[in-house]
């Protein structure tokens, strides 16, 4: 049997062997990876470490490699949005399973886990600000997954059609998905100081949020629609931007993904804080602990 050879345009290799986006080496890949928007809190994740031996920076892809008890970690962030989850898992998952000089897929599939560590406005008017809220289901607004073969087979169809009926959903937005996050890591990362929630992630921070600056909304109604919505005993908990990309494509392409985000917003009662940097920084060593033991 031939083997694929992937081509030179469908994924660029850099000329020193590194991956064309996150400039990272397949040697340097870690099977544990702690995912955070800002490429400033990557270092604050690394500070955690008890080494830090490498780092890597191209664009908004930040990459610390290291260690913590015993065990090697790398914390990477991937930016703002669903698009670059898109960019940034499908150049993991080349380095852990692509062989970069045959341009082959590797015979054995090695599996990552990946943990996002995020920020999150809050869709519910009982979920105060500083509230860790895990997306044991994240709704995917984005579409991403909608280009990928085998979408309708990780994803929760029932679910779809009951929001995409309450909302009275828009034909020219992107059809939603729905996909769980990995049940082991919910099980090692989620106690009961977290929410176990469902959480939207969304294409865009201003409008596709429901937020009207300057320009009207299509549909005004859609954050209370949303807020209202329940299905099989699941109620959407929060809005961000990444969760539903990376569990989807985590699921795909056989990798073990979830996302937990501290809420800094609460959209239902109009308040927020910009100083969330305690909470976030509690809920990295929680994480880590965790994650980590």
């Amino acid at each position: 049997m031939t083997m694929k050879i992937i081509e030179p345009s469908e994924l660029i290799i850099n000329p020193d062997g590194s991956v064309f986006h996150l400039h990272l080496l397949p040697q340097q890949l870690t099977d544990r990876i702690i995912l955070v928007g800002d490429p400033g809190r990557v270092d604050l994740v690394a500070s955690f470490f008890d080494t830090r031996d490498w780092t890597v920076q191209s664009r908004e892809f930040k990459t610390v490699g290291g260690t913590l008890r015993g065990t090697p970690v790398m914390c990477l962030s991937h930016g703002i949005g669903p698009d670059n989850i898109d960019i940034v898992i499908t150049e993991l998952d080349a380095l852990a399973n692509i062989n970069f000089n045959t341009r082959t897929v590797n015979p054995t599939h090695r599996t990552l886990e990946m943990v996002r560590i995020g920020t999150s406005g809050a869709l519910q008017p009982d979920l105060p600000l500083g509230t860790p809220v895990i997306a044991c289901k994240s709704i995917g607004f984005d579409g991403v997954l909608n280009y990928y073969a085998g979408r309708n087979e990780v994803s929760d169809l029932e679910y779809e059609a009951a929001l995409c009926a309450h909302t009275d959903w828009n034909p020219l937005w992107a059809k939603p998905y729905v996909v769980d996050a990995d049940p082991e890591l919910v099980s090692l990362i989620g106690r009961d100081d977290m929410v176990h929630g469902n959480t939207i992630s969304a294409v865009g921070f201003y409008g596709p949020q429901g937020r009207e600056v300057r320009l009207p909304l299509a549909n005004p109604m859609l954050n209370s629609r949303i807020e209202s919505f329940r299905h099989l005993g699941n109620r959407i908990t929060n809005y961000e931007m990444e969760s539903a990309p990376l569990q989807g494509l985590g699921k795909l392409m056989g990798h073990k993904a979830m996302t937990v985000c501290s809420i800094i917003a609460n959209r239902m009662n109009h308040n927020s804080t910009p100083n969330y940097r305690t909470a976030i920084t509690d809920l990295i060593q929680t994480v880590l602990d965790r994650f980590i033991p």
